[in-house]
């Protein structure tokens, strides 16, 4: 494990051993006596790799914290209503938030996958009141919205989506044949970044994903603020009002 304060090596060749094995074989009888090599070549160094990023992100002035604990996905599917029945994933990950948790909104996401490596910043499925809130954010300033999206993208990194809607959102038909009218129904804001084995490896892996934070942050910020924005108060109907009956002295 890294000691406190030093910062992460990366991670060794063993861990990409043990995944390329695993990917050949998915079964308990593969796995159980390997546990003790996923412990401490994968889980270990992931939580502190987790450490050196929350640290390294804060120096940064980049509002993200990763839960050693809580943070990390567990390497055991569930399988209980999918047809693939493979027990367990042949990647590790985790995510870093404001609060650490794993649904607060905007996120950090780090993947650890022979050959596939991956750091992503943005939204990913959001809560349907959320993405509402994305959507009309997008709408209430759409030159500020494609500005930030230049912005980003002119540094080397595309925003996209994995999943969308059809046909404009309910609502937002006005901005059918405009410039943001594909963003309104994109499902999914995010940004992804990749990672090769060797960066992986490395003891500059903490570096690169932090540089790969600033330049996105922007999309985190944008939608922080749409999170963030109070609701407009309730609508209070103005009721007319009965004149006094007159007198009767």
């Amino acid at each position: 494990m890294t000691a406190p304060g030093q910062e992460f090596p990366g991670f060794s060749p063993a861990a990409f051993r043990f995944f390329r094995g695993l990917q050949r074989h998915n079964d308990p009888n593969w796995f159980k006596p390997r546990k003790p090599v996923y412990d401490a070549e994968i889980a270990a160094p992931f939580r502190d790799l987790i450490l050196a990023l929350s640290r390294a992100l804060q120096a940064a002035g980049i509002p993200l914290v990763g839960d050693p604990d809580r943070g990390i996905f567990r390497i055991y599917r569930d399988v209980r209503f999918s047809p693939d029945k493979r027990l367990y994933k042949t990647h590790a990950a985790a995510v870093l938030t404001r609060t650490g948790g794993k649904k607060d909104p905007g996120l950090l996401y780090v993947h650890l996958e022979p050959g596939q490596s991956m750091a992503a910043i943005g939204f990913w499925h959001p809560e349907p009141d959320l993405l509402a809130r994305l959507r009309h954010a997008i709408v209430g300033d759409p030159d500020g919205f494609l500005a930030m999206i230049d912005r980003i993208e002119k540094r080397g990194h595309k925003v996209a989506t994995d999943a969308r809607l059809s046909r404009i959102p309910r609502g937002l038909e006005a901005a059918k044949d405009s410039s943001i009218a594909d963003y309104l129904c994109w499902k999914t804001f995010i940004t992804e970044f990749g990672l090769t084995d060797a960066e992986m490896q490395s003891a500059e892996l903490v570096g690169r994903i932090v540089d790969f934070a600033a330049v996105t942050q922007p999309l985190l910020e944008w939608g922080w603020a749409a999170a963030d924005e109070d609701l407009p108060p309730p609508l209070v109907l103005k009721m007319p009002t009965r004149p006094l009956p007159k007198p009767d002295f």
